[in-house]
């Protein structure tokens, strides 16, 4: 489909060794979606759901075991010039803003590097004026000063700015954001979500919004797909997804949000059914999400 970013069946397996034994750990199993410019999906779970396996996978940081990536429903290239091109389009923003900048380089430096590689700007005057233009999209200003500073002299939230505007360097057109802000003070996260939805909707962005929490996701997200143990358990509308969850897993995940009126209830309706269901997977070599001992508490 043209103007799309599409993933069909991924699935990535992990070889896992434990003295002279190995085993195969699926990380992400039959996940499929289509990301179209100008809509978010959130992908939700909790830490080892094979979330952000997905994303490294669509940033081309791991390699599928099988399954499809299609840009534009063209099958993206794994090296050359096609991975080049699928780069243009498809920019990740890593979860931890202060490891993702380089401490020895010049926030200008950063973002210098990404405009000359894609051929975006040409030219010292022109390249200072887009770094200027990428600053100004996510309010990071006066402009000059902040390209001139280094990423220990910026707060956690203002690195993140930075790794954004990297990200829309190239030209992007699909923005993968790994827990954007899971790092970040809770005070601080919600001008960054609302940065997000603001150049997703001047940019006509599409924006995979990987996160463990189902109320951000809700706030900006128009689709969500909830994953449990590698595999895509519920999608739907976002609204639909919180408001009527179909999945005990989804149910458990809402039940851990802070909800005072409940007093812990609906986490108790799925325990038993959560525990049956992490019991009666054969195929599972360890429990990787502390399931099997949720009728033990």
């Amino acid at each position: 489909m043209t103007g799309t970013l599409e993933v069909r069946h991924l699935t990535k397996d992990f070889k896992v060794r434990s003295g002279w034994r190995s085993s195969t750990l699926r990380a992400v199993d039959d996940v499929s979606f289509t990301l179209e410019p100008g809509k978010t999906i959130a992908l939700v779970g909790e830490s080892g759901s094979g979330k952000s396996t997905v994303a490294r996978m669509l940033s081309k940081l791991e390699t599928p075991t099988s399954g499809e990536i299609l840009l534009d429903g063209t099958p993206s290239a794994r090296r050359g010039i096609g991975l080049a091109r699928y780069r243009n389009d498809v920019q990740m923003v890593f979860q931890d803003p202060f490891a993702s900048l380089n401490p020895f380089h010049t926030i200008d430096h950063h973002l210098e590097r990404p405009i000359k590689i894609h051929g975006t700007a040409k030219g010292r005057d022109a390249i200072e004026a887009e770094i200027d233009r990428l600053l100004e999209r996510v309010n990071l200003n006066p402009p000059r000063q902040m390209a001139a500073r280094r990423p220990h002299e910026l707060s956690g939230g203002q690195r993140q700015r930075v790794a954004s505007a990297r990200a829309l360097a190239p030209g992007a057109r699909f923005l993968i954001a790994d827990e954007p802000v899971s790092m970040l003070d809770v005070s601080i996260r919600l001008g960054l979500l609302n940065m997000f939805a603001r150049l997703q909707r001047e940019e006509n962005l599409g924006v995979l919004y990987i996160t463990h929490d189902l109320a951000t996701a809700r706030h900006f997200s128009d689709e969500i797909l909830v994953m449990f143990r590698g595999k895509v358990v519920e999608r739907g509308p976002s609204d639909q997804v919180i408001l009527d969850p179909q999945h005990d897993y989804t149910k458990l995940l809402l039940s851990a949000a802070p909800q005072p009126e409940n007093h812990g209830r609906l986490r108790e309706e799925v325990r038993a059914e959560l525990a049956a269901a992490a019991a009666g997977d054969g195929g599972a070599t360890r429990d990787r999400f502390g399931t099997a001992g949720l009728d033990k508490g």
